[in-house]
């Protein structure tokens, strides 16, 4: 195991830069995981793995010849890590964000419109994993994939459920293209109860956080749906709402 004491050591900039910088990982074409959790995922979804970093006392899992395997001391870890909390182990993995295809042929998909927390893109990919969904789509700048508190927030999703990255005139055709309608949680002169849309194939749209979905989105669905709720409460967090209609479009399998 090869063993790094320095903070100024290159591999230590290169982590810290990965962390930081979403132009410097689409750059590389790597991206940080920064918990023993997300390095046993990427290894048993067949993640493309390329270094480990870890202290002494982090328990490893068996690491795949060809993979580079680093120890640090404690407090190089607090130097490199983005947690607050290391937990003791670093991986880092290749970026390879799937190719928009020509046509679907999933049931359903999340799509999500300027949703630009992290932490909130990372717990919808993990729900939308959960309940079967197809994949997932980012539209107008939401958080990136690749930042650390979204992977984190996946808990190993973003190894399994395939992300696309698109515009609405791109999601528009290819959803055209695949038979399958786009539902818009939000309000319209033509706003339905959730509970009582056909979920046989379709995709569903979460706006962002205090915006809701933007102006071109809601023009491209072709329905908008709103979640029953007590009169007194205006709207929910988006990755709640999200839960709430993949559950609904699950129970309805």
């Amino acid at each position: 195991m090869e063993m790094i004491t320095s903070r100024q050591n290159p591999l230590c900039t290169h982590l810290r830069k990965l962390a930081a910088s979403g132009s410097y990982r689409r750059r590389c074409g790597e991206f940080l995981c920064d918990s023993p959790k997300l390095l046993e995922e990427a290894l048993l979804w067949k993640g493309d793995l390329h270094t480990v970093v870890a202290t002494a006392q982090a328990a490893l899992p068996p690491i795949p010849a060809g993979v580079r395997v680093v120890q640090v001391p404690p407090d190089v870890m607090a130097s490199v890590s983005p947690a607050q909390t290391p937990q003791g182990v670093l991986s880092v993995c290749g970026l390879r964000p799937p190719v928009l295809p020509e046509k679907l042929t999933g049931k359903r998909y999340m799509v999500l419109d300027g949703v630009q927390d992290p932490g909130n893109v990372g717990t919808i990919l993990r729900t939308a994993d959960a309940f079967r969904a197809d994949g997932l789509f980012l539209v107008n700048a939401c958080a990136d994939l690749y930042n650390p508190k979204t992977v984190r927030a996946t808990m190993g999703a973003v190894f399994r459920c395939p992300v696309w990255s698109c515009g609405v005139e791109e999601l528009r055709a290819l959803l055209t293209a695949s038979g399958l309608p786009l539902y818009g949680a939000a309000l319209r002169a033509d706003t339905v109860d959730a509970r009582t849309l056909e979920y046989g194939r379709c995709a569903i749209a979460i706006g962002s956080e205090g915006k809701g979905l933007s102006r071109e989105m809601l023009a491209a669905c072709d329905q908008t749906a709103r979640i029953p709720m007590s009169e007194h409460c205006e709207s929910l967090n988006a990755a709640a709402a999200a839960t709430v209609l993949l559950w609904e479009v699950a129970r309805n399998d």
